[in-house]
């Protein structure tokens, strides 16, 4: 176990590296608390195309309220990203097979007794039910979670999301061999297996995996029993009602609550699909979540939404 010293006071934590089961090795950052002293082990599954630093700021704020906290680069990200990003053949499903597998393991060596919980933001809230070993995680928090079918993209903006993601985007990458997100202004770069699997995605994730592999994948997220409490915001585009019980579906072995945010819950006009990881919330959100990371209490029981059905969407 890679070892690490003492530094929540740092806003970047200590980096570390991850061997996958494949050979590929991921880079991350560990905040630790004392030995004994640990609320629980957190990690943190960005969401597509963003960099785990952009996570940072709450990883350590969740470390200053006593939690060890893990935030890593998917493969063909950031810090995990490889020298040649062209053909490098990484696809959306090896980031929870793989990636979040190698971080659930990591973390649970580090820390064996401790409770394992999850943060998933967006494309990380669902890639979790994909590994192996997600039946170690005992709590699971949601923000967005979905995995991008456009048909469940906001009425008003489906359109033009539409064209950004599952027209232009398909196009860049066929022509560049990877997505060009950063020199586009459009989060990180992909890996054209990653670009590919978002563009064309249908309404049934498994679908895209071979036709043998889909009833495994249906088995690993139903047998994920960890409570999942999952946050949807009004005015998210990508991560709406529908997109949420759609990924909630999947856990249909877990207790399941979902709720539904307002920015003038926050004093805002606008909150959208990333502003909560915005350290601006550390007073607002960032605090709300302590009680479900902490006891698994919801501390917003006046905006729960119907329940998911065993049967999913």
């Amino acid at each position: 176990m890679t070892k690490v010293a003492l530094r929540i006071s740092m806003e970047d934590g200590t980096p570390v590296t991850i061997p996958c089961r494949d050979g590929v090795t991921i880079g991350g950052h560990l905040w630790l608390t004392p030995a004994g002293r640990s609320a629980g082990s957190i990690i943190v599954n960005a969401a597509t195309g963003v960099a785990a630093r952009y996570y940072h700021r709450y990883a350590c704020f969740l470390a200053n309220h006593g939690f060890d906290v893990l935030t890593y680069d998917y493969r063909g990200i950031g810090g995990s990203r490889p020298s040649r990003l062209r053909g490098c053949g990484y696809r959306w499903r090896d980031w929870g097979e793989l990636d979040f597998e190698a971080a659930l393991c990591f973390m649970h060596e580090h820390r064996p007794q401790a409770c394992l919980i999850v943060v998933g933001h967006s494309i990380g809230g669902f890639l979790a039910g994909l590994a192996e070993s997600a039946g170690l995680v005992e709590r699971m928090l949601t923000v967005g979670a979905q995995y991008a079918w456009w048909g469940d993209y906001a009425p008003r903006r489906r359109a033009g999301l539409f064209l950004k993601w599952h027209v232009a985007m398909p196009v860049m990458t066929a022509l560049c061999g990877y997505f060009p997100g950063r020199r586009l202004g459009w989060l990180e770069d992909l890996p054209a297996g990653v670009a590919n699997e978002w563009s064309f995605r249908g309404r049934r994730f498994e679908r895209s995996h071979p036709r043998g592999e889909r009833q495994a994948v249906l088995s690993r997220m139903a047998a994920v029993t960890a409570p999942i409490l999952a946050v949807a915001v009004s005015d998210d585009e990508l991560g709406t009602v529908p997109a949420i019980r759609r990924t909630l579906g999947y856990y249909t072995g877990a207790p399941r609550t979902a709720v539904l945010l307002e920015p003038s819950d926050y004093g805002r006009k606008a909150i959208g699909h990333f502003n909560l990881f915005h350290d601006s919330h550390a007073a607002g959100f960032w605090t709300d979540t302590l009680p479900w990371l902490r006891d698994g209490r919801n501390p917003w029981p006046g905006h729960v939404l119907a329940s998911v059905g065993p049967g999913g969407p």
